[in-house]
């Protein structure tokens, strides 16, 4: 734990002189003559700095994941040719580092897994928040870094399905189902974001809350068919552990509790601001939708795989929220707020860091080991 705190100490305050959207925006004059200024260059190397940071910590890890175990096992099958359930894109990517490592070098699957998703989280928050540091913040504090040890072909779509705003807010949808399409080829879970993002898109009608909540309520009352039908579309989860794992409700409380949280916010930051943006407009509706999902979806298994696709907006909403109040007292108080309480969802989140589903603690790295853990034989 102490690690994970130091890490988020350090990366949080190189992430403080990295140059926001809108601060890039304004150095225009300096780009068209040529000229890096020395706040640019200062933002360029915290930026190179705050990546490899977090790029070596995922890369070096060792069982931390509570399916590492499974990846050098399915890492391990696919070099064989045996059979496995993972889509045919990450097969093949596992398949060709194989073979040009010369060997079952799940150690190099996961650090190219690790240093993609991470770059394109970057990305989005570079490009796509009003401010990096504080998406950057809600990254950390929220537990989104820390959980892409887990289940590494999940979080690089749910990274690619973040990306995939931009072209739904310009209602460019040919790109937006082609790189959906692309995702699906390494996770097919990502092809529910397509209903969804283009729902949330819409202008909605009050009647459209009405509608939800009534099917929400069907959802309840027929469970055991929301089941079957969720498992035509993923049947390798049928006669699994997952199906035996209830979550429930009560398992969702915090997560609910954090969407209630951000609609709250909206709320104080003005009804005009979500009115008169399409992208907060899309933002909140996702967050909306996401606060059904985990409330009338909660029997389904793994049902926070499908939710995150919403609510991980967040690390875009809140900052567009925040920097669209004009008025600077009221936008320090709120900021200090959200922060206060995302350090405590942190607390939160690494008190639980080691439990079954998470288990990104403790943490160890291959580092410190003298065996060779090239083979995936090896690892237990």
């Amino acid at each position: 734990m102490i690690l994970y705190l130091f890490i988020t100490a350090i990366s949080l305050i190189l992430a403080s002189q990295v140059l926001s959207k809108n601060e890039r925006a304004g150095s225009g004059n300096s780009e068209r003559t040529g000229r890096i200024t020395r706040r640019q260059a200062v933002s360029a190397l915290c930026l190179g700095a705050l990546f490899i940071v977090l790029f070596l910590l995922s890369a070096f890890r060792l069982e931390v994941g509570n399916d590492y175990g499974t990846y050098v096992d399915v890492i391990h099958e696919i070099y064989v040719g045996g059979y496995v359930v993972t889509e045919p894109l990450f097969n093949a990517l596992v398949k060709g580092l194989c073979i040009l490592s010369g060997g079952e070098n799940y150690l190099l699957v996961f650090s190219f897994f690790a240093f993609i998703t991470i770059w394109l989280f970057f990305k989005v928050m570079m490009e796509q928040s009003r401010s990096f540091f504080l998406a950057f913040f809600l990254f950390m504090t929220l537990g989104i870094y820390f959980r892409t040890f887990n289940t590494v072909r999940y979080y690089l779509v749910l990274a690619m399905a973040l990306y995939s705003f931009r072209y739904v807010l310009r209602k460019e949808y040919g790109k937006f189902i082609l790189l959906i399409a692309l995702a699906a080829l390494l996770h097919k879970s990502v092809l529910v974001v397509i209903p969804l993002y283009l729902v949330a898109n819409l202008p909605w009608k009050k009647w459209y809350i009405a509608v939800m909540t009534v099917l929400g309520g069907l959802a309840l009352i027929f469970q055991q068919q929301v089941v079957e039908l969720a498992l035509m579309f993923y049947p390798s989860y049928r006669d699994t552990i997952y199906l035996e794992t209830e979550v429930g409700l009560s398992g969702n409380l915090i997560t609910i509790g954090r969407c209630a949280a951000v609609l709250v916010l909206a709320l104080l930051c003005g009804k005009e601001k979500i009115t008169q943006s399409r992208e907060n407009r899309f933002y909140f509706q996702l967050n909306l939708l996401g606060i059904g999902l985990y409330s009338f979806a909660s029997f389904l298994p793994l049902v926070g795989r499908l939710g995150y696709y919403l609510i991980t907006s967040h690390l875009l909403f809140i900052p567009s929220l925040l920097l669209g109040i004009e008025d600077r007292s009221k936008r320090r108080r709120l900021t200090a707020l959200v922060m206060v309480c995302c350090i405590l969802y942190f607390l939160i989140f690494l008190w639980t860091a080691d439990q079954e589903g998470v288990r990104v603690l403790p943490y160890k790295s291959w580092l410190f080991y003298e065996k060779d853990f090239l083979n995936a034989g090896e690892i237990f």
